[in-house]
């Protein structure tokens, strides 16, 4: 008896050292395995979500022979940017197949309230794929009427390589402040 008392306490030396080691620090790797393994899934909530997105300026450099406005983009202009979509000779070329919210504002320069009169009810805006040929087709047709000012938006399917080209009725002029005249899409479903 005195032998197995001898031999409890001796376990009970060596295993309870080993005890107050091992438990807390499988508790601890525990606890390390679940938050690691959280981890990616958080780190993919705090990236945000690819998305093509495009705000474009008037890029006027003069009389205008066509129709067809030219626009720019960049950080350089201020709140003009491009990521995703690419210019293409001043038109706006997608990338990426989805759904698009396509949004434009143009304002007619030096337009009086007499001049709107006569050129505004003929102003025409027209917004459209240009870009293949075979994919060509009029997305927005905007009558100034007696307004200096036309704007709208609607969403759209786009696909890769699609060009959006933007015409004024000629010899039209628009405004070149980028508050007045802008013209941009934004990426919101595959």
């Amino acid at each position: 008896m005195a032998e197995e008392g001898y031999a409890r306490r001796l376990r009970h030396l060596l295993v309870a050292p080993v005890l107050r080691v091992v438990l807390p620090l499988s508790f601890l790797g525990l606890v390390i395995y679940v938050l690691c393994s959280q981890l990616p899934a958080q780190q993919q909530l705090l990236q945000p979500p690819e998305c093509d997105v495009a705000e474009l300026q008037l890029n006027h450099t003069g009389l205008r022979q066509d129709p067809r406005l030219h626009w720019q983009g960049g950080p350089a202009l201020g709140r003009s940017f491009l990521h995703g979509p690419q210019l293409d000779n001043g038109q706006l070329r997608v990338q990426r197949d989805g759904i698009y919210r396509l949004h434009i504002q143009v304002t007619l320069t030096n337009c009086s309230s007499s001049v709107k009169n006569i050129v505004s009810r003929r102003a025409v805006l027209a917004v459209g794929i240009c870009s293949p040929a075979a994919r060509s087709v009029s997305l927005l047709r905007l009558n100034f009427h007696l307004s200096c000012t036309v704007s709208s938006q609607r969403l759209t399917y786009l696909a890769h390589g699609d060009t959006l080209c933007t015409n004024l009725t000629l010899p039209l002029l628009p405004s070149q402040n980028s508050d007045e005249t802008f013209f941009g899409v934004q990426w919101v479903h595959h």
